[in-house]
């Protein structure tokens, strides 16, 4: 057997491998007899067939199999050996390929097109300048959390005295052109309402202090735009009459109902926080504030990757790739794409290549290893922020590894994790290795900036 590599250019090369019938005979005649002791040939007993009817029947295709075996096996042992730093798959060259015929030949000479690395450096040192953003926690935003914390044990309860945001519960009834209840016309008993969701100011007003066993006048078509879907749900009528239904109707009050939200007990406290770790509402409103803080660290790890990236990409600069092997590449991986496709994404697939690799290097610069550990405590962690988005952030440790050990249960979650995992690592590497700019700023401020690195 023998494998050599022709550079062709700084990013392309052909790699030839010659077989010859020792490199593959023996595992040839291995196969046979095996097919030879499982054949069912009428006329012969189970491995009895003769071998030159086995050959004869087989022959070929297990010829075919084995020099496959044995090809590929040469061609990434070689790449491994070596350390050829290939883009993708091996490709088999199209031009100077000599036919293959497995009934006459002995010696077989197979060519590959290889799409090879650019050879380029990234480095970070304190040099580097980037910037991080420290998200403003704001005492609206504590408010609001602990607002919602409140709710979530609130109640609803019934009350004299219509107020913005209260459920109305009553008759409705259609009226005729002279105010009076229309003969036949919609009635519809217990209709809910919620004024504060009308989209006519002058309608909402109506209901304004309204009281129980109030009777008011006023006009859904008008209150809610003409919307069909809305004025449907409300008079129990299909969308095709609600459309034209422009009658006022008159609104008896036969309920008040107002959610109040609960109150800062020592049960949301422990809810939230986990048992007895605060005990006070001062106590518990700084706890809320860290943990706001802690949910925009990932936010503003990410905007520093983003920024880091590319400060990166901007000092590696363009560089080399053999794109007609590469497209040739992006062609094989997407079969069901057309032309354009490759087209249209070519150059967003080689930007996402060159950061790729050079994440590679920095993984190998920095001696960067995920562990086992690693994967667990980023499952542990996507775990947490999924509990915390309702408002649980005191969860039991056996109940993150329970969810996490799930989630690594799944092959392709597992991977994903896996990737995060390494790529904080780079981001912590990155970090220490550069000077960073601190920069304090507003929430608003701060997705405005987010949307445009999106």
């Amino acid at each position: 057997m023998n494998v050599s590599l022709q550079n062709i250019d700084k990013v392309s090369a052909l790699l030839t491998v010659k077989l010859e019938k020792a490199d593959y005979q023996e595992k040839v005649d291995k196969s046979l007899k095996n097919l030879r002791q499982k054949a069912q040939v009428p006329g012969f007993r189970p491995g009895m067939v003769p071998m030159s009817l086995v050959k004869k029947m087989y022959g070929k295709s297990v010829i075919a199999e084995e020099v496959n075996k044995a090809l590929s096996e040469a061609v990434y042992k070689y790449i491994q050996d070596n350390n050829v730093s290939i883009l993708g798959e091996p490709l088999p060259n199209e031009d100077k390929q000599p036919d293959i015929d497995f009934d006459t030949m002995e010696e077989f000479e197979f060519l590959f097109d290889i799409a090879l690395a650019p050879e380029f450096k990234a480095e970070v040192s304190t040099k580097d300048k980037v910037d991080y953003y420290l998200i403003d926690v704001t005492e609206d935003m504590v408010n609001n959390q602990v607002k919602a914390y409140t709710q979530r044990n609130g109640k609803y309860e019934q009350v004299d005295v219509y107020e913005d945001n209260d459920m109305l519960k009553g008759l409705l009834a259609e009226l005729d052109e002279n105010g009076n209840t229309k003969e036949g016309g919609i009635q519809v008993e217990a209709a809910v309402m919620m004024p504060s969701y009308m989209k006519n100011d002058e309608q909402k007003a109506i209901f304004a202090n309204a009281k129980v066993n109030d009777v008011l006048v006023f006009n859904p078509y008008t209150a809610w735009d003409g919307n069909a879907a809305e004025l449907s749900s409300l008079l129990k009528i299909d969308k095709e009459e609600a459309a034209e239904m422009k009658s006022n109707f008159s609104y008896q009050v036969e309920e008040v109902t107002r959610f109040v939200a609960g109150e800062l007990t020592q049960e949301i406290f422990d809810q939230v926080c986990g048992k007895d770790v605060v005990k006070t509402e001062e106590e518990f409103r700084a706890k809320v504030k860290e943990v706001i803080a802690n949910q925009f660290v990932a936010d503003t790890d990410y905007k520093f990757l983003i920024d880091a990236r590319k400060m990166l990409m901007e000092k590696v600069g363009k560089l080399e790739f053999p794109d007609a092997l590469l497209k040739r590449i992006m062609r094989m991986n997407n079969q069901d794409k057309d032309e354009k496709f490759v087209e249209d994404n070519y150059d967003k697939s080689i930007e996402e290549l060159t950061w790729h690799l050079i994440k590679e290097q920095l993984v190998k610069a920095n001696d960067i290893k995920v562990e086992q550990e690693d994967v667990v405590n980023m499952a542990k962690e996507a775990t947490r922020a999924q509990f915390a988005q309702y408002g649980m952030t005191g969860v039991p440790d056996d109940v993150l590894e329970r969810y996490a050990k799930e989630m690594l249960s799944s092959k392709e979650s597992r991977s994903r994790l896996i990737d995060q995992a390494t790529e904080q690592k780079i981001q912590t590497a990155i970090k220490e290795s550069v000077t960073l700019t601190a920069k304090e700023v507003t929430m608003d401020k701060f997705q405005k900036m987010f949307e445009v690195a999106e």
